[in-house]
């Protein structure tokens, strides 16, 4: 299984599935994680699922509902596509290529660190 990114939102090019708001279950629940009084005394967290698929969306990213339900759609949206289209879907192969991305500038950055080495071995040789 993929972890989603909690970005959501900046995917507005790919082609994702519509949700249709009578395949959802939405609640409202105290959040949880820092915030003290703030956090424990409001019902601001959403939790959406997606009833055909049972997959379940927990958002409490900021302290306005409205903004954690449309991040939670997002969410759901994203994660409800990557279930049904799989690899064919555009969050999957642009998680892909983040990751292949990724690796290259690890590998590049292994290879700089090689040729450091080697550079300061070469001065410490010099020296001598």
């Amino acid at each position: 299984s993929i972890a989603l990114p909690q970005a959501a939102g900046k995917r507005n090019s790919l082609d994702l599935l519509g949700l249709k708001e009578a395949e959802l279950e939405e609640q409202f629940v105290r959040g949880d994680g820092p915030g003290g009084q703030a956090t424990n005394k409001t019902n601001n967290c959403v939790v959406l699922k997606h009833i055909p698929s049972g997959i379940v969306v927990k958002c409490h990213q900021t302290r306005s509902v409205e903004k954690n339900r449309k991040i939670a759609r997002e969410i759901l949206q994203e994660k409800v596509d990557l279930f049904y289209k799989g690899e064919d879907s555009d969050v999957f192969k642009e998680q892909k290529a983040s990751e292949k991305k990724k690796q290259e500038k690890k590998r590049r950055a292994k290879e700089n660190l090689e040729r450091k080495k080697l550079l300061k071995e070469m001065q410490q040789l010099d020296k001598k």
